[in-house]
């Protein structure tokens, strides 16, 4: 068992900062009975946007193609992917739900509830 804090850890948390995962800001906070992500992802659309939970992770992928090649005089503006994962622990995965609206992406995840049952065992 993972100690509390370590729920919703960042996978990238222990790597050098050039990691594009920096690029990904976000806030984790948690409300009642549910944890909640806002990543900021301007310029993106929800269509760029895929949200994966796999053996307890959850993976933010955003990947911005480029429509077409232009005559560029500056190109400022990069067409990239970045991607960010978060260990989950002990939360309701088939629960999850995500929205986007105004560049920001807020993804619900709820808590399972732990048993506060006490079960005494007798030494025999």
């Amino acid at each position: 068992m993972l100690p509390r804090n370590y729920y919703l850890d960042d996978l990238f948390n222990n790597l050098l900062e050039k990691n594009d995962a920096t690029k990904m800001k976000c806030d984790i906070y948690e409300q009642e009975d549910d944890f909640f992500i806002e990543m900021d992802a301007p310029g993106f659309s929800k269509e760029d946007i895929k949200i994966e939970v796999k053996d307890g992770y959850l993976t933010i992928s955003l990947v911005k193609k480029q429509q077409e090649e232009k005559n560029y005089i500056r190109r400022e503006r990069n067409y990239a992917s970045y991607e960010r994962s978060f260990y989950l622990g002990n939360v309701k995965e088939d629960e999850i739900t995500a929205s986007f609206k105004e560049g920001i992406l807020t993804i619900k995840i709820p808590k399972n509830v732990e048993s506060t049952h006490v079960k005494k065992i007798e030494i025999l």
